[in-house]
């Protein structure tokens, strides 16, 4: 993990001596915004992890001054052994946690309570795709009670999945124009994708997008068209940041830049650096 220098050790170069005493040089040019510090878990079960982990930090990094460091495990389970399982500290120092595991078989609360520290905490939270159907357990495919034992992490989420169809083109419409996260984006159609369902969505949460998908029979008719939630932000706890999208299953669709254009947005709105037109606060955008 990174860290960030000493106040004192960052003014050092623009400090001059005159007489024996130190004084700001008056043509030293302003110091630059230092980069949010991104936190982006990934691994487990069912993707690409290995390619997607940098595609994703190389297309944040390119469109917003952040700087992604990455926790990764070559481990293609549902129960990956990702290191911050039983250190609830783990992201110390950063300002932004982006949730890409699939952990479908982590089960014990108290690991999952230690994943939702920081969160609880206040750290914002970024989740993609399959980080909806994480850290499950008990009977999870019927509404739950916020207060149940295991709807801690769809609490944290403002919406609970529990599975997804065949993979066909998810047609994406933007809900909300005025949204910040929303501004520039347009409605758009994915390739092949999984579409997850919504079984609830929380009264802390809000809609940014609905995704339609025609579900064919086998004789390649259509016969349903599901219309579920794949992109929101919700308030945890009062007070935490939240932006989930369900879209993310294969590499095209995670390297397609209008998918990149909404994850950066729901990252810098959960760090409350996105202002009310949807354009970075100063200092924020790519540099």
């Amino acid at each position: 993990m990174q860290t960030t220098r000493p106040l004192f050790s960052r003014l050092l170069p623009r400090l001059l001596v005159f007489g024996g005493a130190l004084a700001l040089s008056p043509l030293a040019p302003a110091q630059a915004t230092p980069p949010l510090k991104a936190l982006l878990i990934t691994g487990g079960c069912c993707h690409d992890y290995a390619q997607q982990q940098y595609i994703l930090k190389q297309g944040l990094e390119a469109r917003a001054n952040v700087t992604v460091d990455i926790i990764y495990v070559a481990d293609g389970n549902t129960h990956p052994a990702l290191p911050i399982y039983g250190h609830p500290d783990y992201a110390q120092g950063y300002d932004v946690v982006i949730h890409d595991e699939c952990a479908a078989d982590i089960k014990d609360p108290a690991v999952i309570q230690g994943v939702l520290a920081p969160h609880r905490a206040g750290i914002p939270g970024v989740n993609l795709h399959c980080a909806m159907h994480c850290y499950r357990f008990g009977d999870f495919s019927k509404p739950l009670p916020v207060t149940a034992e295991n709807a801690h992490w769809y609490e944290y989420l403002g919406l609970q999945s529990s599975g997804h169809g065949p993979q066909e083109p998810i047609a994406i419409h933007f809900t909300d124009a005025a949204h910040p996260i929303n501004a520039g984006l347009t409605d758009w159609t994915t390739i092949h994708e999984e579409h997850y369902n919504n079984v609830q969505v929380f009264p802390t949460a809000h809609a940014l997008a609905h995704g339609t998908q025609v579900i064919k029979n086998k004789a390649g008719e259509p016969s349903r068209t599901n219309d579920f939630v794949v992109a929101w932000v919700n308030t945890y706890q009062t007070k935490t940041r939240v932006f989930s999208t369900t879209i993310g299953h294969n590499n095209e669709t995670v390297a397609d830049a209008r998918y990149l254009d909404l994850v950066t947005h729901g990252l810098l709105w959960a760090c409350n650096k996105l202002d009310d037109h949807g354009k970075p606060l100063p200092g924020y955008a790519a540099k």
